[in-house]
């Protein structure tokens, strides 16, 4: 169980109530629980899966392997090949081990959402994506998300979508990361239930859901009673998408999207959230979903604040 507050008095009352009803110790401060650990520094709070990563290199026989710079390459064309067939009970088990490395590796979500898509029937090529991003986790184990203290409080969410990504069903992918306080705390990205006519249908889906995101996130403050008085800001890199949140006026090209288009018009006039454009350089979000060009997959991160605090000074 973790305890976290910022009254160290009614902390400890309140773990004195519990020790009285359960048989439990005190292991102090916050360092390792449920694979996950934390580090503290004057810069604020760091945490990572370090060990979690050597021990899945060590059960799969990768800790000896060779090193990739990304997890996946740009452009790629994965889909349900006519390869050989591969154990499916162990890949889904190891598909799974990814999946709850990327609670804090945002770096391979992207790419774990795509293999988690074959688990049904893995083939061999699949198997070989999943090298590839135990390759690219042995060149960095250590790296985590780093949390700074900030006065302010600002949400901002970024959203966007891959335009027909899909190669098999022509779906697109929408991705979103959204901040508080300058930190990155929630990321997500997700194949869209639906085939998208055009990419600004995509984009919208993927806006409405970055919306949901900050309600949702609005909604956990009020019950920590902190109040969020600035108006919620989301960044999009499509200006036709942001035009149209805008516009009441009936357009036939956004029927296909009329609950999230008046859910979004709804929130933006009740001033709860402000629409921002940004360009596609600058666009977060970009990481989950598509494969990048090295240099560019490495400026994201740095960007969402993944750092190494045991890597060579």
């Amino acid at each position: 169980m973790i305890v976290a507050g910022d009254d160290e008095h009614e902390k400890q009352i309140l773990k004195e109530k519990l020790a009285a009803q359960f048989e439990m110790k005190d292991l102090g401060k916050l360092k390792y629980f449920l694979g996950i650990e934390v580090a503290y520094s004057k810069k604020g709070i760091f945490i990572f899966q370090r060990k979690y990563v050597i021990d899945l290199l060590k059960e799969t026989c990768m800790i000896n392997c060779k090193t990739t710079g990304v997890p996946i390459e740009q452009s790629h064309r994965i889909g349900s090949e006519g390869s050989s067939t591969v154990n499916k009970g162990q890949y889904q088990r190891l598909v799974g081990k990814l999946i709850y490395l990327a609670h804090t590796r945002l770096d391979i979500v992207y790419v774990v959402s795509v293999v988690s898509q074959f688990m049904h029937d893995p083939r061999e090529r699949h198997l070989q994506v999943v090298n590839k991003i135990l390759q690219y986790l042995k060149k960095s184990p250590g790296r985590g998300l780093l949390f700074k203290r900030n006065e302010k409080l600002i949400m901002e969410v970024y959203t966007d979508a891959d335009y027909e990504e899909s190669i098999i069903d022509r779906k697109s992918t929408s991705g979103y990361c959204m901040f508080l306080s300058g930190n990155l705390v929630t990321w997500k990205s997700k194949k869209q239930n639906v085939v998208a006519r055009s990419s600004v249908e995509a984009e919208f889906r993927a806006m409405a859901q970055g919306v949901c995101e900050l309600l949702w996130m609005r909604i956990i403050l009020n019950d920590l009673q902190v109040a969020c008085e600035e108006p919620m800001i989301l960044y999009c890199d499509n200006k036709s998408v942001i035009s149209i949140a805008h516009n009441p006026v009936q357009h036939d090209r956004t029927k296909y999207i009329e609950i999230d288009r008046h859910f979004i018009k709804e929130k933006l006039d009740s001033g709860l959230i402000t629409t921002s454009y940004i360009p596609s350089g600058l666009q977060l979000a970009d990481l989950f979903t598509k494969g990048l060009p090295t240099e560019r997959f490495h400026n994201l991160t740095c960007k969402l604040r993944m750092i190494d605090i045991h890597s060579p000074a």
